[in-house]
């Protein structure tokens, strides 16, 4: 077949250095699926691979994109037939592995998963990687008790990818949600998302959390980690859960125990790199279904894949909001 297009990311000189390139499926990395890409998305994870401003490339060079919808080119895995839609994310796509910004993907069979029924291949990035993270935290928040009669689920970051799909899909789940941002001027595009409530971060006292505060969240899904994490923490109503997803704000941790022996609250890691694949296909079956989010397209905008050097510095300022999904073979 002929050569196509790939953003692939290089290290030069110690910097690194993205650029689009021709490759052929014989350049790719080894898969038994070959996918022709007609959509990927921007995650936080990818502008930090394109920029260098995250060490998170493992080996270099490698196409960038941590997911992909598209069509099944070609397989050696009978799971797969030419002309199937898919969805692939995760994994080691776009770090170390060849990912989705290209016309072309060869991935692993195992990190294949088939489209479910009544969702879009644009549908399938608008929510991407960022949509699956939060449809798995809400999803193991639930295991472990979490329904809407317990009481408020509280949401941070709550403007970035998977803040504001987290709000929606809690919110059209009959979840009072309550948005945590930094952010006062996106407070009417949170409550158009579903949030029943808005909280301004600078409104916390994080230099003085008790080990205990008034309980207030019977769940609660963070992005940030560091000092609002520990005031999650401390504000639990018992036997709660914390779904722990991104650390935007600091990986470091600083809390008691008391939490969650005293009120039996529930701190769930919520891995979505690495998650078995019998979770991920229904992780991916239930937003097609009871999870799909009301507002989907009101939260997303998309980049043409000549312009998608451009679409990563919002990410890194800390100014994107919602989903932005790169349009590739579509």
């Amino acid at each position: 077949m002929p050569k196509f297009t790939a953003y692939r990311i290089y290290e030069e000189n110690k910097k690194t250095m993205p650029r689009f390139v021709e490759m052929s499926v014989d350049e790719l990395d080894k898969g038994e699926v070959v996918i022709k890409v007609a959509y990927s998305s921007i995650n936080f994870k990818d502008a930090l691979a394109a920029t260098g401003a995250g060490k998170v490339i493992r080996r270099f060079p490698c196409v960038g994109g941590i997911d992909m919808s598209g069509t099944v080119h070609e397989s050696s895995d009978a799971r797969f037939k030419p002309g199937d839609q898919v969805i692939a994310t995760s994994y080691d796509l776009g770090v170390s592995h060849d990912g989705g910004y290209a016309e072309y993907a060869r991935v692993p069979a195992a990190w294949v998963v088939p489209m479910p029924r009544g969702m879009s291949l644009f549908d399938a990035m608008a929510l991407g990687t960022a949509g699956y993270t939060a449809g798995l935290g809400i999803m193991l928040m639930e295991h472990n008790g979490l329904a809407p009669a317990n009481g408020p689920v509280i949401v941070t970051g709550a403007t970035g990818g998977v803040g504001s799909i987290a709000i929606d899909l809690l919110a059209s789940m009959g979840y009072a949600v309550t948005a945590l941002t930094g952010k006062e001027a996106e407070t009417d595009y949170l409550k158009s998302l579903g949030a029943k409530e808005v909280m301004l971060r600078q409104s916390l006292d994080l230099a003085k959390i008790r080990p205990l505060d008034t309980g207030r969240w019977a769940g609660a899904v963070d992005n940030l980690g560091g000092d609002v994490l520990s005031w999650i923490a401390s504000t639990m109503l018992e036997n709660s859960a914390i779904a722990s997803i991104g650390l935007a704000a600091s990986m470091t941790f600083n809390t008691t125990v008391a939490p969650f022996i005293l009120r039996g609250v529930a701190l769930l890691g919520v891995n979505s790199a690495t998650t078995p694949y019998a979770m991920r296909t229904k992780v991916w079956e239930r937003l097609a279904a009871d999870m799909k989010p009301r507002h989907l397209k009101d939260m997303t905008r998309t980049v043409a894949f000549k312009d998608l050097a451009g679409a990563f510095e919002p990410y890194i300022k800390g100014q994107a909001r919602g989903r932005v999904v790169v349009a590739i073979g579509a």
